[in-house]
């Protein structure tokens, strides 16, 4: 009877196996979900931000208002007969060091 026992726990433990540690266990579906929820995570940020240039590439090709505003802004172009103001604000003066004797 003792014999049959271990057989039987032995078969239980030779079937358990592939549920706990095989290919395909919990274990590794547990990993392969984690990384399916990074991944999908990952594509919705690339995703919104292909959305953004694929605006800015179709406001680019429609209209001139988009590529003046960045002609302005970062080549500091000004057009024909335009007279360009630079405001500063009223900074405070710097110390200067004193003279030492």
């Amino acid at each position: 009877m003792k014999a049959l026992t271990l057989i039987f726990i032995t078969l239980i433990a030779l079937l358990q196996y592939p549920l706990w540690l095989g290919k395909g266990s919990w274990l590794s579906v547990w990993k392969l979900s984690r990384q399916i929820s990074l991944t999908q995570e990952t594509n919705l940020t690339l995703k919104a931000r292909n959305q953004a240039l694929d605006a800015e590439v179709l406001d680019l090709k429609s209209g001139r208002a988009a590529i003046e505003e960045r002609a302005r802004s970062e080549l500091g172009m000004v057009k024909q007969d335009e007279v360009f103001y630079q405001v500063l604000d009223a900074a405070k003066p710097a110390l200067l060091p004193k003279a030492q004797p």
